[in-house]
């Protein structure tokens, strides 16, 4: 059950903020994108079985087209050549939009220290949630899903029209 945000109540009538009703209705309705390699994304399949079930979270949905879900999970080893993918990929989901990188291959290259390994997919794409292991364990990935709803349940409306947003994106390449 969510939490009712902070408001005024009484009989038969409760008033709040827009942005934190849009808030809670973001945070409890996140469809992620899994762009999963390697071991990591076994982690990432059990996590979504019976046993863990994403879905209490309410990431029921995993979609597999960018342009209807607004979380991509990078999970495990991204290669050099696969860089540009993750960024196409990036750019075609619609804002707002969150990444979460999961494994130590995918926040850090892990122990993949060559020419070939994207050392981090935060030389690519802003990463909002780092999920340390290699492989993570579900227990870590839930953990960084309950992350993510905490940063998108306090997000501001306007925030992604700042100008430190633009200049994030433009660090990136991003317009």
């Amino acid at each position: 059950m969510a939490e009712m945000p902070d408001g005024s109540m009484g009989e038969g009538y409760f008033a709040t903020g827009l942005d934190k009703v849009v808030g809670l209705a973001r945070k409890n309705s996140i469809w992620p994108l899994p762009f999963a390699t390697k071991c990591c994304g076994i982690e990432f399949m059990a996590t979504m079985a019976s046993h863990y079930d994403l879905a209490r979270f309410g990431s029921e949905r995993v979609g597999f087209s960018p342009r209807q879900c607004d979380l991509l999970m990078v999970i495990g080893l991204i290669s050099k050549k696969m860089g540009p993918v993750v960024k196409q990929v990036y750019l075609q989901m619609a804002e707002p939009r969150w990444v979460m990188a999961v494994g130590a291959c995918a926040s850090s290259g892990g122990i993949f220290d060559t020419y070939s390994v994207l050392q981090g997919i935060d030389q690519v794409v802003p990463v909002d949630v780092y999920v340390p292991g290699c492989p993570p364990r579900p227990e870590a990935i839930l953990d960084g899903v309950l992350r993510i709803q905490d940063l998108v349940g306090k997000e501001s409306l306007r925030r992604r029209n700042s100008p430190q947003y633009k200049a994030l994106l433009d660090s990136y390449g991003i317009q």
